[in-house]
């Protein structure tokens, strides 16, 4: 067996025989309503509908003309209840569209569609239109993906399946329980970017999930959808974190390196989550727009840890304690994996497109020791895996050098938590990172201003 990896890198404890072995359960909010978020990835959306007015379950209810943005719909049938700012992952307050079940269980999905007849561009349209968006927890725009800029010719679709981050088991059980469909998602993903090759790259302490995708691959083989639909594979790579980083996984499977500024299409690439290769293929076989979440619930503050699916805009606390309960001291509520994901103030948040797990931390899990002085150590740059030199770059953020911290990687740093986890000193490396950004992105806005207020100048004159 050739195992894939690359340099750098950490091995956190993995805690996934939590919930490695449960299948995925369907559950329903207690409240029967659900708070949806009328943007959830890409341009910001506009409400299509008002309150009063009756909706099916996928019902486009907020949209937005902008191409790099993706409709949002209704995941239950009934009522609006309410539009109005609600507290959402993040903890800042955006506009969300409450819906109470109304018991009708009406549905309003697309007709089905052909992949591998109608045109690539009502193929690029049908994944806009059905809202999907990557699942892998950054909620980029998954048809902006699928439609690579011209000069790039892709050759090659991976399947990410690493799931490298602590505790997630949502995308192993996928793969175990929806195998064929995630297959059939990548067939319509090669047909769609003219990729030759599919790869399914699966960390090797999942090897488990093995036979029900080399099954579907087999399946696939002997009765082809479509040109191309025969030349796709499963990849074996070592289990280590970050191993679920598109790029890394792009230089572990291919020895190609991406670029600094540059997308993995400059390489011939497009990396898709097995969740968001689901939903695509149900958008097409269906007519299902992206409405539900499989996620996986864990931590050791949670009584009863599970791999579920809810409708999108479940608020977490709707199905506490009706369907989770909790050990006291829970010390933190955290979306997405313990390394990369972002901790909540309260339970009082929806569930959206995006979620892959939420995490119910005790004070033995969480990391809450002070700082201390950086001890010039070192133990961070070999943990980087893009090569970076995230003690200098720290240094250079704290003494207010913009400019230098870039010299140094900040901007290519994908904040995938490594050296923090290394760090003897307990410094949130990654915390300053994201600031750092921030000030470069406001660096960048001001001088658009600038300029942009320089030409209207020009043009009074």
């Amino acid at each position: 067996m050739n195992i894939k990896s690359f340099r750098g890198g950490i091995h956190p404890p993995q805690r996934k025989k939590i919930t490695e072995n449960l299948p995925i359960e369907p559950l329903f909010p207690h409240t029967n309503a659900v708070c949806i978020p009328i943007t959830q990835g890409g341009a910001p959306n506009a409400p299509i509908v008002k309150v009063g007015d009756t909706v099916a379950r996928g019902q486009k209810i907020a949209e937005s003309d902008a191409f790099m943005s993706v409709p949002v719909h209704a995941s239950i049938a009934g009522v609006v209840k309410k539009i109005e700012n609600h507290l959402v992952i993040g903890n800042t307050d955006a506009l969300c569209i409450i819906i109470e079940d109304d018991g009708s269980g009406q549905t309003s999905f697309m007709d089905p569609l052909d992949p591998f007849t109608c045109t690539t561009q009502d193929a690029v349209k049908r994944v806009r239109d059905a809202g999907i968006v990557g699942m892998g927890g950054a909620s980029f725009p998954t048809h902006v993906k699928l439609n690579p800029p011209k000069e790039c010719k892709i050759d090659l679709l991976i399947a990410n399946g690493a799931e490298c981050e602590p505790y997630l088991t949502i995308d192993a059980r996928m793969m175990q329980e929806s195998a064929s469909k995630i297959v059939d998602g990548i067939a319509i993903a090669m047909r769609i970017t003219g990729a030759s090759r599919g790869i399914i790259a699966v960390e090797d302490n999942k090897l488990d999930v093995l036979p029900y995708l080399e099954k579907a691959v087999a399946e696939l083989r002997a009765n082809p959808i479509g040109a191309g639909a025969r030349n796709i594979s499963v990849a074996y790579c070592k289990t280590k974190y970050p191993q679920g980083s598109e790029k890394i996984l792009i230089k572990a499977l291919t020895g190609k390196e991406v670029p600094s500024g540059c997308l993995p299409a400059h390489v011939g690439c497009v990396v898709n989550n097995v969740g968001t290769l689901k939903a695509i293929s149900e958008a097409f076989r269906e007519g299902k727009p992206l409405i539900e979440r499989t996620l996986t619930v864990s931590g050791g503050s949670c009584v009863n840890p599970r791999n579920i699916e809810v409708p999108v805009g479940t608020l977490l606390g709707d199905l506490i304690p009706s369907s989770f309960t909790l050990h006291p001291g829970t010390i933190k509520i955290v979306v997405g994996g313990p390394m990369m994901g972002i901790a909540m103030k309260s339970a009082n948040f929806p569930i959206i497109k995006s979620t892959s797990g939420i995490l119910f931390l005790s004070a033995k899990e969480a990391s809450i020791e002070e700082e201390g002085a950086c001890i010039g150590c070192g133990r961070c740059i070999p943990a980087c895996h893009c090569r970076l030199i995230p003690v200098q770059m720290m240094k250079a953020l704290k003494a207010s050098d913009l400019e230098e911290s870039k010299r140094y990687g900040l901007m290519d740093c994908v904040e995938c938590g490594a050296c923090d986890y290394v760090c003897p000193a307990r410094i949130k490396l990654v915390q300053r990172f994201r600031e750092g950004k921030q000030l470069e992105r406001a660096e960048i806005q001001k001088k658009k201003e600038m300029a942009a207020a320089q030409n209207s100048a020009k043009g009074v004159r």
